[in-house]
């Protein structure tokens, strides 16, 4: 493995939380996990590789979406346990509810309100699924 993983604190588990930005305008896009793997796979390709979780396995960002993520830039913070990407979303769809970011609730009142409209039906984007 590359000398510039052992710069990051992996958890427990071996992952990092990783936040995805919108290159031009820095907006928060997404935040996912990464592992050794899908940042040696992100910095070897400039494309998106997160760890899913939910599958256990390596997820390429827009493998079945074809919404991806062209990373122009990968950053550590200060205690070096978050990765930051600045990416050019494809697409214009980041998340899985086809809305352009996954942050599209917000606190008002007392209650989350969704503040964001779908872009496209996540029926329409997964449909080959």
């Amino acid at each position: 493995m590359a000398d510039w993983l052992d710069d990051i604190a992996f958890n427990a588990d071996g992952l990092v939380p990783a936040i995805a930005l919108d290159a031009e305008q820095h907006d928060v896009l997404m935040m996912a996990w990464m592992n050794r793997d899908s940042l040696t796979e992100t910095a070897r390709t400039g494309v998106a590789t997160y760890w899913s979780r939910s599958r256990g396995k390596l997820w390429r960002k827009g493998e079945s979406s074809g919404h991806t993520q062209l990373v122009q830039e990968l950053r550590l913070d200060c205690d070096g346990d978050v990765i930051t990407l600045l990416v050019q979303q494809i697409g214009g769809i980041a998340c899985h509810t086809g809305r352009r970011s996954c942050f599209y609730r917000k606190l008002q009142d007392g209650v989350w309100q969704t503040v964001d409209p779908v872009i496209k039906s996540p029926e329409d984007i997964y449909s080959n699924d």
